[in-house]
């Protein structure tokens, strides 16, 4: 046997690979201090100008109650990332199943979101129990959320090695257990990112179709965003992980590399909860309601927009004013 075959069955002790865990903890905290801030001021443009009852202030709404669960759970990782595991094992299982529930609530809300805009968009269906259906939905992607990180919550735990030093990790072994963490984070993640995509490219087509398509702009610069944001940030680190079930690194170097690509394609993931309300913030509606909350004006627009309805207050209307375009909607842009 050559030295080539050889050395496939080496291991390499690596004592120099670049720690990116100080950085990691560092930028942590920077995401939950802009992601409780985003999405906070969002909640409370909601809940002081906003009709709760509209389907699409319904989703937007559960999505920054998923952020900011997910954030919820970034202080704890900073500081186990910047020293150890310093809060028992109770609170590792409560902060594992936030971060969980955080980050499958958000796509699937992001999902049922795609398909209420291709239902009402492209197939230009008017549901009239489309606000009950809105409803179930959100409960039951709080339901899946909660029972898919139920297998997360009972494998991980908070032990201390012989170095005195405290993980909160899944330390259970086993091809088996890995093959079945993948699977549902690749069900989780690339069923929903297939949905996505093949509902706004109907979208996309469905709006560039019409003859007005130049006063459909911002609404096709609204989908490309929310598109490019759930590839941007989730896709890298979601590729990573299902390619390290296939590729161990072996070499130092290459471990090095495999480590600071894991690290920053993370930080990127977690950087999500901070793009969603950035997103919202580009309808006209939500500036407008923002610049009245920092100047402290009186929210008196609240009982004009619950008694308009569904159309003219949704926080998402640039995206809904496509199938909800009545003719009083049409005057009001002919007039601009």
């Amino acid at each position: 046997m050559d030295d080539a075959s050889e050395s496939v069955g080496l291991v390499f002790l690596c004592d120099n690979i670049f720690d990116f865990t100080t950085i990691s903890g560092a930028f942590f905290i920077v995401i939950f201090i802009l992601s409780l801030t985003g999405n906070g001021l969002l909640l409370c443009l909601l809940f002081i100008y906003e009709n709760l009852k509209n389907v699409n202030n319904l989703f937007v709404l559960n999505v920054a109650c998923s952020d900011l669960v997910f954030t919820l759970s970034l202080p704890f990782w900073a500081v186990y990332y910047l020293h150890h595991w310093v809060f028992g094992d109770f609170l590792c299982k409560c902060i594992t199943a936030a971060y969980h529930i955080g980050v499958y609530s958000s796509i699937i809300l992001l999902t049922a979101m795609t398909v209420d805009r291709f239902l009402t968009v492209v197939l230009n269906t008017g549901r009239p129990k489309r606000q009950l259906y809105a409803v179930c939905t959100c409960v039951a992607a709080w339901l899946i959320s909660i029972a898919a990180s139920l297998r997360d919550v009972i494998s991980v735990t908070a032990e201390t090695d012989e170095n005195n030093y405290t993980w909160c990790d899944d330390l259970s072994e086993g091809q088996g257990v890995k093959l079945g963490y993948y699977l549902q984070v690749s069900l989780l993640f690339f069923l929903p990112l297939a949905i996505i995509v093949l509902c706004y490219s109907a979208i996309l087509k469905t709006l560039l179709q019409r003859p007005n398509r130049l006063k459909h702009r911002a609404t096709v610069v609204v989908v490309l965003c929310i598109v490019a944001a759930f590839f941007l940030c989730w896709g890298p680190f979601h590729m990573l992980i299902f390619t390290a079930t296939f590729y161990k690194p072996i070499e130092c170097d290459a471990q090095e590399l495999f480590e600071i690509a894991y690290s920053v394609c993370r930080i990127l993931a977690y950087s999500h909860c901070c793009v969603n309300p950035l997103l919202y913030m580009m309808s006209r509606t939500l500036r407008k309601h923002l610049s009245h909350l920092l100047s402290c004006k009186n929210p008196g627009e609240r009982t004009n927009n619950k008694k308009r309805g569904a159309s003219g207050t949704s926080v998402y209307q640039n995206v809904s004013m496509i199938a909800q375009n009545s003719a009083e909607e049409l005057e009001m842009q002919s007039k601009k």
